[in-house]
């Protein structure tokens, strides 16, 4: 075990709960610290269900094409904790190293002196700490679970705050309806701060803006403050002041525009100098691992169905389930193939919504388990209700045998392979296929 995955341990120890929002806890450690909180470089603060790391990446890629040294924080990680925190430099950020990160988890362990404070909390705090001493020009930060009490929330001021697509995920800790949930994320916006807010239904959208119009944070709304087409295999951005005319984004699926423009509204809302060769660069380079994401090589794409293509993506609610489903479909009309959707989720995701949007599309579903410390769906009972749904059903101990178990069947062409349903199942993948996150 690495040090710091042995700090990790001991954290996760501290708080008899593993989700708990509040911002008591986070501001006493962060007091005992010195405040690194009011030495952070500017911050665009990004929440919301879907979307938010995509968006991230794509103001990441940009201002970087720019010249902009940009620290970002975002969760969970895929395969290394220290994919959470990247540090910005010229040239482009890296993400934290193991030496710098095992002295802030310690002066936090330290300064927090075993009071109860939940990890993600005191992770956060350890972030801040390595961003306050770290010169940047940006600070790209991702909200946890919520937004009014997620620990990213001690932050006073924020250049911009962006609310990207919301649906019904986390009901136990947000609410049960979408109203309710975006009233959560909203309490990120911020008295004069920009508020970007992403496409989303007009329920959502009316209490984004009554929020926003309480706070007194402008509001820019997509569809109506900003646009986004498609238009000759271009990307075509247009707002009050003006039109852009773009490359299409290297994120795969119609989704990808949205979050792309979200990015883009934000920069021309607290960045104009950013200029469109930038924006441009941004949208041909961002990267983001397992969000629509097409493995090429190793082993999971070896014991693939020969001639496969196979896809990965961490989707794990009825929204990421839509869109999902909606970039397969996009796909077939542009290249048609037969579609296996291999599915593995946690309990607390509604897995039959998810498949839903797949009924018609989906040629079988072969369900797997997902591995961890969290409670697994039984294949078999994945697979029962994709038969409910009319969608041939089977059930495999794991990916591997998922894809012997496609790979002895007979398709009229080779298919096109999706994993999705879990981020944790997402992960185990990549490192199954040898695949790195930098």
């Amino acid at each position: 075990m690495d040090q710091h995955d042995a700090i990790l341990s001991r954290l996760l120890t501290l708080h008899p709960k593993k989700i708990d929002l509040s911002l008591g806890r986070t501001e006493r450690l962060l007091a005992a610290l010195g405040r690194p909180d009011l030495r952070l470089p500017p911050i665009i603060h990004v929440a919301g269900t879907n979307g938010k790391g995509s968006t991230i990446a794509f103001l990441r890629a940009m201002l970087e094409a720019a010249g902009k040294r940009v620290h970002v924080y975002t969760s969970p990680h895929l395969l290394r904790f220290n994919e959470r925190i990247r540090l910005g430099a010229a040239g482009g950020g890296k993400l934290v190293d193991d030496a710098r990160l095992n002295a802030a988890l310690e002066r936090c362990e330290q300064a927090n002196a075993g009071q109860p404070i939940t990890f993600f909390e005191i992770t956060t705090a350890a972030a801040f700490s390595l961003f306050a001493d770290a010169p940047a020009d940006w600070l790209l930060l991702e909200t946890g679970l919520g937004g009014r009490y997620d620990a990213t929330n001690v932050v006073a001021q924020p250049k911009a705050a962006i609310i990207t697509s919301i649906s019904l995920d986390h009901l136990e800790f947000l609410g049960d309806t979408v109203e309710k949930i975006a009233h959560e994320k909203a309490g990120i916006l911020k008295k004069g701060a920009p508020a970007i807010i992403g496409f989303q239904s007009e329920p959502v959208a009316k209490t984004l803006e009554r929020e926003a119009r309480r706070v007194g944070a402008p509001a820019f709304i997509a569809g109506r403050d900003f646009h986004i087409s498609n238009e000759n295999g271009r990307l075509v951005y247009e707002d009050e002041r003006g039109l852009l005319d773009l490359p299409l984004p290297r994120l795969a699926g119609r989704h990808q525009h949205e979050n792309a423009a979200g990015a883009i509204a934000a920069l021309r809302a607290v960045a104009p100098e950013i200029p469109t060769s930038a924006i441009e660069a941004g949208l041909t380079r961002a990267e983001w691992p397992a969000r629509l994401q097409r493995l090429t090589r190793g082993r999971i794409v070896d014991l693939a169905p020969p001639g496969a293509e196979v896809w990965l993506d961490g989707g794990h609610n009825e929204d990421g389930g839509r869109v999902l489903a909606e970039a397969m479909a996009e796909f077939h009309d542009k290249a048609p193939r037969p579609l296996a959707l291999i599915c593995g989720a946690q309990t607390t995701k509604d897995v039959r919504a998810l498949l839903k949007h797949f009924v018609g599309l989906a040629r079988e579903v072969v369900a797997v388990p997902v591995e961890g410390e969290h409670k697994s769906w039984a294949p078999e009972d994945v697979a029962s209700l994709a038969r409910a749904e009319g969608i041939p059903g089977a059930a495999a101990g794991g990916v591997e045998e998922a894809l012997a178990l496609l790979s002895a069947r007979s398709f009229d062409a080779p298919p096109r392979v999706l994993i999705a349903g879990s981020l944790y199942l997402a992960a185990s993948v990549l490192a199954a296929n040898g695949s790195l996150v930098e």
